[in-house]
């Protein structure tokens, strides 16, 4: 099978991924704001939160590419989907147990571990499920049952940390992840469909040897799509990453009540939107190509960043929210689509993945630590401030520099086509 064809899954796998993707989205929720509000809640600066979220991103970014490279190694994407599970369901317990520096920092290590693996693994499933052709579509579903997946976990997790304990959050998400594994095993897809094809276009031909079809990491290193989009990610994920986890460290330091509805609320307004919008993200950038709808996304970042920094009332935190919701509608769907482009028919799709996860890692990494440093020393508006700045870099990054990915495509299907 090559990377152009067009495959037809069974409906049963098809709605298997749909719940896959909606649980696993239950149980990633899980990690996000509420582990700042838990830990602030325990007495934690917003400092010590910033190191421990970073912890886990720098455990994610040093397995990101030894990660994206064993999946594309793999033909049993699978069985690393359901390892990454299994670790995810040992991360919380380990939350859940106690909110200690060695209990929170391993559960981090190994989130991140986990989480490296289990990215590049279902996007391996879903371009074997319905080939490059169909990818976009089919990473915009995705996108949309894990963002309902996100909202109903927030709720639950909104509800569970305000009338149970903030500590019932991580046994829930433990408890989420179970029927994720129910669905994984319902899957069924040609294990073969990710092979790399002969490179028939010219541009292929020279980034390649013509005498070997799959890439080593040089290779992807010397792609100038590969590397401007891995610097648009870092840009992305500096202003992102700390953005929602800061603001719900302060709502947390001045509120009395309804805390952790308030967070939930942050996390469900913003999924709504990406439920909402994901598909239509998939579909235009079918047709419009990816430039267009990247700047759209990224634009988003740096308006958020400005709000938050003037919102003081922590009620309209949750309509700032939706920006969010545009910006990860855009992002999750065009990473694993312009991975696709870069180096879907060579071989490399989960290694160019595992690339921009590492990207992704730097730029979380950064965001973490040093916003929640400048909180401490300057303020949270200062934070803010940067955050936008860096949004801002990201927009101009895109629209200045970042070439056309869709056009390999093209280039591929022109080719089979002749050949």
């Amino acid at each position: 099978m090559t990377g152009t064809t067009h495959p037809t899954p069974s409906l049963q796998s098809v709605r298997a991924l749909d719940w896959l993707n909606f649980f696993v989205a239950n149980v990633q929720t899980g990690f996000g704001p509420f582990i700042a509000s838990y830990l602030a809640s325990h007495k934690w600066t917003q400092g010590e939160i910033g190191l421990a979220l970073s912890v886990g991103t720098i455990s994610a970014m040093v397995s990101q590419v030894p990660g994206g490279a064993a999946v594309d190694a793999l033909r049993n994407k699978k069985a690393a989907a359901a390892w990454a599970i299994i670790a995810i369901i040992l991360s919380a317990v380990l939350l859940a147990s106690s909110p200690t520096v060695v209990p929170v920092m391993a559960a981090e290590v190994f989130h991140g571990f986990a989480s490296c693996m289990l990215v590049p693994a279902m996007a391996a499933l879903a371009l074997a499920l319905v080939g490059r052709q169909n990818l976009g579509d089919r990473l915009g579903r995705n996108a949309r049952w894990a963002s309902i997946g996100s909202a109903v976990a927030a709720g639950l997790m909104g509800l569970c940390g305000e009338y149970v304990s903030p500590r019932a959050v991580f046994w829930l998400t433990a408890a989420l992840a179970l029927p994720a594994l129910v669905a994984l095993a319902m899957i069924e897809y040609d294990k073969h469909a990710n092979a790399p094809k002969p490179l028939k276009s010219s541009k292929a031909a020279q980034a390649t040897p013509a005498d070997d079809s799959r890439e080593t990491i040089l290779d992807l290193l010397r792609d100038k799509r590969m590397l401007t989009f891995a610097g648009c990610v870092v840009l992305f994920h500096l202003s992102n990453a700390a953005m929602l986890n800061l603001a719900a460290g302060e709502v947390t330091a001045g509120m009395g009540d309804n805390v952790q509805l308030v967070i939930a609320a942050c996390i469900i307004v913003p999924q709504a939107i990406v439920a909402l919008m994901s598909p239509w993200v998939g579909r235009t950038a079918q047709h419009w190509g990816r430039r267009p709808v990247l700047i759209l996304g990224f634009s988003a970042l740096p308006l958020r960043a400005l709000l938050f920094a003037a919102v003081g009332n922590p009620y309209f935190l949750v309509p700032v929210q939706m920006l969010d919701g545009l910006s990860a509608a855009v992002f999750g769907v065009m990473l694993p689509l312009i991975a696709a482009d870069v180096a879907g028919g060579k071989g490399r799709y989960n290694l160019c993945i595992g690339l921009f996860g590492l990207s992704a890692g730097i730029g979380a990494t950064l965001s973490t630590a040093l916003a929640g440093f400048v909180a401490d020393h300057f303020g949270n508006t200062v934070s803010f401030l940067g955050l936008a700045a860096a949004g801002a870099a990201a927009v101009l990054m895109v629209w200045l520099v970042m070439p056309e990915t869709r056009d390999a495509l093209e280039d591929e299907t022109v080719g089979d086509k002749t050949a």
